[in-house]
């Protein structure tokens, strides 16, 4: 994972399915989980059922302008945005930025300067906020991708990462298997709550390096809590 890039769940809207195939590849090297859809009826269903750290909005869409989607979406969100588009005009632009876009891209574009826009995108809406969370005596940066506690680092995969930053974005909060499940894989992979179990075990047998537990609460889920 790249220094200074958290790990996100986004949503791609986008009607060519060669390159949503192409975003949705690059950006899941990054251990991000990303949903695709193709018409603004399917984006609707999507953000109707899971909530998402950024939203890449294609501007023709099959089923309308993703630009009148993008401003009604501004009445109920604030999720951030930014919309792909084929056309140049610098009029075309602005107004995508007047309807409440955060940013936009130029098709055809390079994935390194997509890349780009999405983490400068998410560092102004987080605020330029510290993001280093105390878990007893250990220290987790989920933007660096790092768990210490003095000088003992535990080394930890991009799921096991993607896990760890659920639970501790929630301490003391119950999570279930489906929200896990929710947080940690896109809709077209194929999981069951066994995987969400594997999952947990292995992370919980690494948080155990720092004295942070996962604990098994029966029937509803999981919670973290600290020495």
């Amino acid at each position: 994972m790249r220094e200074a890039e958290k790990i996100m769940r986004y949503l791609l809207v986008e009607d060519n399915l060669e390159l949503a195939e192409a975003v949705v590849s690059r950006i899941a090297l990054d251990g991000h989980a990303v949903d695709h859809a193709a018409t603004l009826a399917e984006a609707s269903d999507c953000l109707a059922a899971a909530d998402y750290d950024l939203i890449l909005l294609d501007v023709m869409l099959p089923d309308g302008d993703g630009r009148d989607f993008l401003a009604s979406r501004r009445d109920v969100s604030e999720t951030p945005v930014i919309v792909l588009t084929a056309r140049s005009q610098v009029s075309d632009r602005v107004g995508a930025l007047d309807q409440g876009a955060d940013d936009y891209i130029t098709k055809p574009f390079d994935f390194a300067e997509l890349e780009a826009r999405c983490r400068a995108v998410l560092r102004r809406r987080g605020g330029g906020a510290k993001n280093e969370i105390n878990l007893g005596t250990a220290v987790f940066d989920p933007t660096n991708g790092t768990l210490r506690d003095g000088d003992l680092s535990v080394d930890l995969r991009n799921r096991e990462l993607r896990l760890l930053e659920v639970f501790a974005r929630r301490p003391g909060q119950i999570l279930s298997k489906a929200q896990l499940m929710d947080r940690l894989f896109s809709y077209d992979e194929e999981v069951t709550e066994n995987t969400i179990e594997v999952y947990v075990g292995r992370l919980r047998k690494k948080l155990a390096l720092v004295g942070v537990r996962i604990e098994t609460v029966r029937g509803l889920g999981y919670r973290i809590e600290t020495a």
